[in-house]
């Protein structure tokens, strides 16, 4: 009886809830103009002494988040795992991992949430399990086994080969040998995480009823991991080789057979559909080499992913003007609702990509404002608003990531990006009374929440005041783009506007002063009496537009209208 009446209290929650999702009363769909938030759980707030952050740690911290301006979170895998890949290899999609958490503290942190205007997204993964979901337990027990196609599985191409040449994006054969049956099960990423069978309309059931359980339970939304990878060719067939070897010492070769296949569309538009019935929204993890590759994902804009990632802005290689111009460019050819990534928790931090050294706070602010004032929506990555950099460990021993250890030393990876939010000044920089499970920066004694609120120059207050115009501004939320200065080699100019308002952005990406060009209003506005909303590093004149911005400068102006 207790269980019937709580399916049937979750059922009436996800019927309020996509209510509560649908359009705005000015028609925007409401992750259009959300800030999304991306919180790594394990570093971000331990409540209880592990060194491991925690759901009643994350609560806590709902009001820091609320007064920083941000309207969603995602959260990296809560599910119960072994955490080979720090819980992307996933062995229970419709329960908590008990470090993180119960189910009824889940509820009361989306409760506490809503309370605050703040919507939750969780991370699914879709490509694989973990090597002891009970599904994959079941399918190696037997060629026979119901859940044995819920895998992929072959016979190798002769005695000890592999069925095909295709590798692991972490290193070796893609192919796991199982001696009980004789065959190899697939995995793209670690062994321990074997591939679903996504052909197998069985598995297409069950996930998609793990989406609605969770819509049910009050999550907004799925970010949805390793898109790109989900699907296989059915023939198997060799990837070609390249010459050359990766840093594991395997052959170069291009994924043709195993990476970005045309199934991935249709399994997409049933994810959206179920999505559309709560209201809720898909951000896909998606990388593009292209406008069309990006294009794609959108389907025609109603029926696939709402936000494909792209990765478009991440990947740029400098932090140079001409860079992110023509990436943003690349991104607005889409036509579609812009999304924009500059850092998650598989990145380097921005800071410690495109800091020079000399000048962080300034190329902070410069970062912030370019991903806060383009049209579309924008995916913040924890710790980026105080200007938290990589924190990189110095010997093998003290490599958390699987991947780092096998990169080690050339490539550390990602444990230096994932190091625990920087509160205060104290001991382990108030993130937990113990020991945390990935060392603290000393840098975290100035660069944290406490020190930058005090400080009404800091890049937490930059961030701060940043959200807030962007909430409230008509022309950051809706307005059109247009590029100002597309020749130019150090500043990025440009014009957001609505019939009614514009606003100007001036971002000087250069460490010398640069003077802004003659004629920045376009026709229909006037900078004779623009009024600057946002700026750092450049003096005001009392009317109009300053002449210089300061190096790594900022300046956010509105424009009259005439």
């Amino acid at each position: 009886m207790l269980r019937m009446q709580l399916a049937s209290l979750l059922v009436c929650l996800g019927t309020s809830l996509a209510a509560e999702n649908r359009l705005a009363p000015d028609g925007h769909e409401w992750w259009q103009h959300a800030v999304f938030y991306q919180v790594y759980p394990r570093s971000f707030q331990d409540s209880g002494g592990t060194g491991i952050g925690d759901l009643r740690g994350l609560t806590s911290r709902l009001d820091y988040l609320q007064e920083l301006g941000v309207d969603a979170l995602w959260l990296t895998p809560c599910f119960p795992s072994p955490q080979v890949d720090f819980g992307y290899d996933v062995s229970d999609y419709q329960d908590l991992d008990p470090q993180f958490g119960t189910l009824q503290e889940f509820d009361a942190f989306i409760a506490a949430g809503r309370q605050r205007d703040l919507r939750v997204v969780l991370d699914l993964v879709l490509n694989h399990t973990s090597d002891q979901h009970p599904w994959f337990l079941e399918a190696k027990a037997s060629r026979r086994s119901p859940k044995r196609d819920w895998y992929v599985w072959r016979d190798g191409k002769g005695p000890g080969l592999p069925p095909n040449n295709w590798l692991s994006l972490f290193g070796g054969s893609a192919w796991t040998p199982e001696p009980a049956t004789g065959q190899s099960y697939y995995h793209y990423f670690y062994q321990q995480q074997p591939d679903l069978n996504w052909r197998n309309p069985e598995v297409r059931t069950a996930m998609l009823d793990v989406t609605r359980w969770w819509y049910r339970r009050g999550v907004a939304g799925f970010r949805l991991d390793a898109v790109d990878v989900v699907f296989e060719d059915p023939r198997l067939r060799d990837n070609p080789v390249l010459p050359g070897r990766n840093p594991f010492g395997d052959p170069n070769m291009t994924n043709r057979f195993n990476y970005k296949l045309k199934e991935t569309h249709g399994l997409l538009r049933e994810l959206r559909k179920v999505a559309d019935e709560f209201g809720a929204v898909l951000i896909g993890e998606t990388y593009a080499d292209s406008t069309a590759e990006l294009k794609a994902y959108y389907g025609n804009g109603r029926n696939e992913l709402q936000m494909p990632t792209g990765h478009l802005l991440a990947m740029a290689d400098s932090f140079s003007a001409p860079e992110f111009r023509r990436r943003i460019a690349a991104t607005e050819a889409v036509k579609f609702w812009p999304v924009w990534v500059l850092g998650n928790h598989d990145l380097v931090r921005v800071l410690s990509r495109y800091g020079d050294g000399r000048n962080p706070d300034a190329i902070a602010k410069v970062l912030g404002a370019l991903q806060l004032t383009l049209r579309g929506t924008p995916i913040l990555y924890y710790g980026e608003e105080l200007g938290m950099e990589n924190n990189d460990p110095a010997r093998p021993e003290d490599v958390k990531d699987p991947l780092g250890r096998l990169g080690w030393p050339l490539a550390k990876r990602r444990d230096g990006a994932r190091t625990p939010m920087q509160w205060d000044a104290g001991p382990a920089a108030g993130f937990s009374t113990g020991t945390p499970w990935l060392p603290v920066p000393a840098s975290a004694a100035s660069r944290n929440v406490a020190v930058e609120t005090r400080d009404p120059d800091s890049i937490l207050n930059f961030y701060r005041r940043l959200l807030a115009l962007r909430k409230g501004n008509r022309a950051l939320l809706d307005g059109a783009y247009r590029d100002l200065t597309p020749e130019d080699p150090n500043l990025l100019c440009y014009l957001r506007s609505t019939r009614d308002e514009a606003v100007l952005v001036v971002l000087n990406l250069s460490p010398q002063p640069r003077n802004l060009p003659a004629g920045l209003a376009p026709r229909g506005w006037s900078a004779a009496g623009a009024k600057a909303l946002l700026h750092s590093g450049v003096a005001l004149p009392a009317a109009g537009l300053p002449e210089t911005l300061g190096p790594y400068g900022v300046l956010i102006a509105a424009l009259e209208k005439f």
